[in-house]
């Protein structure tokens, strides 16, 4: 699925950029900053079928990336600076966050020396069960699935089918749709599906959160870094929206108190599982800023207005995705044109 969006997005990203609209354009719809999102940062080399790659980028194109932002004069910032730069209607320079999305052992290994090479502040947003070595990570079980069955067995409303995956074609076909199948279910039954999924096929769910997910202590160890900020992000990473709201609201403070207790500092600012209009919406956002969280981000795609000022619990962001690892596609980002494209010029989308 997100290599079938990439190819279709590619052609018309490269033909905006080499139109130089975005230059004409850039005034009027980069904003007064942007939130950039990763999940894993790391120099291995996806497997020809790697049906997570787009959470991947390389350091090195992380890199680039920094110091691109600092070639161009836009500031690196804090989500605790960013908060009181949106909130403020004074005059500033453009800025720019790193935030990076579950916790996972390689933004200790592999970008945090990244960040301090350039002196940049970043943030790490965690889901309390995941340290605890409890994260369903059912993307990546689902993944390990289909690299190594040839013919896997879904439980359905029918009975038990079965599902060919033998060729690399079949195995990108099967991800995509039972990725699909999983996220449309709600959240206890996707759970439910994949544990029996797993059960079926020999994954080890703890095993394959621990093998990816930084512990506690290693969170403490980054956390004590001046540069980073760690961020709550839910208890055990479900779609908030498909919750109901005793339980959702219920995820979002569990995950903040349980951050509080294992690195001794309530954590300000949240990030949404998946992020979505479909995992997160208006009641979310109003939950978020009852509990106290500063600020909130998602994952719906565009920079930071002055308009935000009143939708700090319903911040986009610009995903460093690992289908994009290009300067070309990067300078697009920054100048704000595709979301603006993409969003009908809507400076907010909190809807």
């Amino acid at each position: 699925m997100a290599e079938l969006k990439s190819e279709i997005l590619k052609p018309g990203l490269k033909a905006l950029y080499y139109s130089g609209a975005h230059h004409l354009l850039a005034p009027f719809s980069q904003g007064i900053g942007m939130i950039f999102m990763l999940h894993q940062v790391s120099p291995e080399r996806p497997s020809p079928f790697a049906a997570n790659r787009g959470l991947m980028v390389t350091p090195e194109f992380l890199d680039s990336v920094v110091s691109q932002v600092k070639q161009d004069g836009i500031d690196i910032i804090s989500l605790d600076e960013a908060y009181e730069r949106i909130s403020d209607s004074g005059p500033r320079h453009r800025f720019a966050c790193f935030t990076l999305d579950d916790g996972y052992r390689d933004n200790l290994e592999f970008a945090y020396p990244i960040f301090k090479k350039h002196n940049a502040p970043f943030a790490v947003y965690v889901p309390s069960d995941f340290p605890d070595g409890k994260g369903e990570l059912w993307w990546f079980a689902l993944e390990d699935i289909v690299v190594n069955r040839d013919v896997i067995d879904v439980e359905a409303p029918g009975g038990t089918e079965q599902i060919s995956a033998r060729s690399e074609e079949e195995k990108r076909q099967t991800f995509s749709r039972l990725y699909k199948y999983l996220r449309q279910m709600d959240e206890e039954n996707q759970r439910r599906t994949i544990l029996q999924m797993c059960a079926a096929n020999g994954v080890d769910m703890e095993r394959l959160c621990r093998s990816l997910i930084m512990t506690w202590d290693e969170v403490r160890q980054l956390g004590a870094e001046p540069l980073a900020t760690i961020g709550a992000h839910t208890k055990a990473h479900y779609a908030l929206a498909k919750l109901p709201e005793a339980r959702a609201r219920d995820e979002m403070k569990l995950g903040a108190d349980n951050l509080a207790k294992k690195i001794g500092t309530w954590p300000a600012h949240l990030s949404y599982p998946y992020g979505d209009a479909g995992s997160a919406g208006p009641r979310e956002f109003q939950i978020a800023r009852e509990l106290g969280f500063k600020t909130a981000v998602t994952t719906r795609k565009g920079v930071v207005f002055r308009d935000h000022a009143e939708h700090l619990t319903a911040l986009p962001r610009v995903s460093l995705n690992g289908e994009y690892q290009s300067k070309q596609f990067t300078r697009l980002f920054m100048s704000g044109v595709p979301f603006a494209l993409w969003n009908g010029f809507r400076r907010v989308n909190a809807a």
